[in-house]
């Protein structure tokens, strides 16, 4: 009977992991998404290269585009929406931006604005609708952390951003290396490089910081995305300059609270680099990257391919079922379960 019971679970969890496939909806846009934000199961937003957004309120079947006026140069690496009208989108390179729309789009405000070279924003998170944090690569030994307290309108530079090791950065490759965890909202920065670590606060201004088992040593390598749910917190990441090794590419934490204890590696990797991971349901998580899409049933522990498509960015919604991908060319893509 244990045997049976057994060989009935396993066939489920085959059946369950092939029932997911993944849709392309559309493509040929001449942008480069990283941004993405899915608010239900119908308005989702996504950013990307040469000042493109675009805004869904199919569910992802239809999208409406446009380039940015006069932020046609600018690399909107992450977007944060809150409804099909209300959206922030944060710009990398020079200049560093924050602009917000409130009418769907139509018109942008900009909120923060930094013409120094140095200045590099690598991701946007929130605590809530009006706090939110973003985070920018070191200057002076520092990681640049800018706050907002309302609703996305005004942003200050904070002088306490965690220090950085020696050729310890972050990368903007989903805008999912900047998350809020837990019930005590952890702010939580994942870093790459020459080291690999989660760097996090509570609600004071000091920093821990927890190393991490991905791979490092050099300035391709390093964690790049994190998420949590289902009791679990899931880190993955890799070499982007090699994106098939699949050496120490994803790692694992048994609780959704970030306290310093040590990350596990998963026991089977995804099939090459991710540049992002999203939470599904239960212990269920999804990752993607150039190297293609996978599925973890286990809270990170076993991880299996789903398709081998390239994206940036995977998402489920903040309130709903619904899950994007979005990658090269304007390509974007609906999981069905």
């Amino acid at each position: 009977m244990k045997f049976i019971l057994l060989l009935f679970c396993l066939l489920l969890s085959t059946y369950v992991l092939s029932a997911q496939t993944i849709s392309i909806v559309g493509q040929s846009k001449p942008t480069s998404i990283r941004g993405l934000s899915v608010v239900n199961d119908k308005v989702a937003w996504v950013s990307g290269s040469k000042g493109y957004v675009g805004v869904s309120t199919d569910a992802g079947q239809t999208w409406t585009w446009q380039q940015v006026k006069g932020f046609e140069q600018s690399d909107f690496r992450d977007i944060e929406a809150f409804s099909a009208k209300e959206a922030i989108v944060m710009s990398s390179g020079t200049p560093a931006l924050i602009l917000k729309t409130v009418d769907g789009g139509v018109s942008w405000n900009v909120c923060y604005r930094n013409d120094d070279k140095a200045y590099f924003l690598d991701g946007l998170a929130f605590y809530n609708k009006k706090h939110g944090i973003a985070m920018g690569d070191p200057i002076n030994g520092r990681f640049i952390l800018l706050e907002t307290i309302d609703q996305g309108k005004t942003w200050i530079e904070l002088p306490t951003g965690p220090y950085a090791e020696k050729d310890e950065a972050a990368f903007a490759a989903s805008g999912t290396s900047v998350f809020i965890a837990g019930k005590k909202a952890n702010a939580v920065l994942l870093t790459g490089g020459r080291i690999s670590r989660l760097l996090y606060r509570e609600k004071t201004d000091a920093w821990n910081a927890v190393n991490m088992p991905l791979a490092q040593g050099q300035s391709s390598k390093g964690g790049f995305s994190v998420a949590a749910g289902g009791g679990q917190t899931v880190l993955v990441g890799g070499n982007y300059s090699s994106d098939k090794k699949t050496d120490s590419v994803a790692c694992y934490y048994n609780g959704e609270q970030i306290d310093g204890k040590s990350f596990l590696l998963s026991t089977t990797m995804p099939h090459g680099y991710q540049s992002c991971v999203t939470y599904i349901e239960k212990k269920t998580f999804m990752s993607t990257g150039t190297s293609g899409t996978n599925i973890t049933t286990d809270g990170g522990i076993n991880w299996k391919p789903i398709d081998h498509g390239s994206y940036n960015v995977c998402q489920k919604a903040k309130a709903g079922s619904l899950v994007i991908l979005a990658g090269d060319k304007g390509k974007i893509a609906v999981l069905k379960l």
